[in-house]
This record gives C-alpha cells, structure tokens and sequence, in this order.
C-alpha cells in the first residue's frame, strides 16, 4: 500500500470523527510517512512500517472520547420526517422500556463483576489484619517464654503471610483484567457508534 491508498483507507475509516480531528490525523500520518521516506525508505515500506490498519484505527478511536464520536455522529444523521417522528413516539413504549431493561442488564453484570474485584481485595486486606495479628501473637508467645505455642504461632504466622501474597497477585490479576474489560467495552461502544471503523 503506497502513502495516498494508506491516506484514503484511512480517511474512509475514521470518517465518523470530526472533520478537525480527520485532518489532523491525516497530516501526521502523512508527515510520518514522508519523514520515513526522507530516511530512504519507499512509500511501501513506510506505510507497512506503521502497523496495521485495524491497529492504527483501534488506537485512534481509544484515544477520541465517546462523546465526541456520538456528538459528531449525532451531527451527520439525517432530519427525520414526521411519520418517522410518529412511529418513534408511538413506539415508545416498547422500545423504550427495552432499551432500559437491556441497560439495567448490563450494568447489573459490570456491577457484579466489580462487587467480586472488591470482595478479592477486602478478602486480601483480611488476610493481611489476619497475619499482623498472628505475627503480634507469636511475639507475645516467645515473649511470654511459651516457645512450643510460639513455634506454632510462628507456623501459622508463615503459612497465612503466604496465602496472603497469593492473594494479593490474585486480586492484582483481576483488577487488571476488569480494567481491561472496561477499556474494551468503551472501545466496542466506539466501534459500534462509528460503524465499526469501516
């Protein structure tokens, strides 16, 4: 693909942004791809340098705010008529309380989803309490001249401190892949609000 097919397919693919936004992203890329040809490249060679289309678009569209999109989208829509209009308020009522119940759905599933992340992490703040106050214990053990409680304690102390590192890679894991989650949701939305980039 040389450097005015990469601009085109571009162009047709975040078409849904604002025209500012287009032209500017179109100015860098084509600045990105001149500078690489500058250095001896070919056209080719620089646009393939770049990454590919999906990826390009994909962080174009992480990096655009959600509001800007339907904004802009909202702006391009066409008038609609007046039986257009009578057909949406007459169909209100179905397609309303749909629109809600499938709403409520999904934030009920995102609301369990970050209720388990929390309870790993009180979970982990627990076991933490838990091994400070074994750690205390064991203390007053060897302290007090209980030496075979103090041993057990000691045990006890270890065996909980590990189970509590477990669990604090576990809840890091699981709040990494929610926020995860919760990135590729927004970008999904992106997609779906933009035509899918296409």
């Amino acid at each position: 693909m040389n450097r005015s097919e990469f601009l085109g397919e571009l162009e047709k693919r975040i078409s849904s942004l604002p025209e500012d936004d287009i032209r500017r992203l179109l100015e860098y890329y084509a600045e990105m791809i001149d500078d690489r040809v500058e250095e001896g490249l070919s056209q080719e060679d620089a646009v393939a340098g770049l990454g590919s289309m999906d990826e390009i678009v994909s962080q174009i569209l992480s990096d655009v705010s959600l509001s800007k999109i339907i904004k802009q989208k909202a702006r391009r829509e066409h008038r609609l008529k007046a039986w257009e209009i009578v057909l949406i308020v007459l169909g209100s009522p179905i397609w309303l309380s749909l629109i809600v119940a499938v709403a409520a759905v999904i934030f009920s599933l995102y609301a369990i989803i970050w209720s388990l992340v929390v309870s790993l992490c009180a979970t982990f703040g627990a076991l933490a309490g838990a091994s400070l106050g074994v750690l205390i214990l064991t203390v007053a053990f060897f302290c007090n001249g209980r030496l075979l409680g103090g041993v057990a304690m000691l045990g006890a102390c270890m065996i909980l401190t590990g189970i509590t590192v477990l669990w604090f890679f576990l809840c890091r894991i699981s709040l990494r892949g929610v926020v995860l989650l919760t990135k590729k949701i927004a970008l999904g939305i992106k997609y779906c609000v933009t035509g899918g980039g296409k």
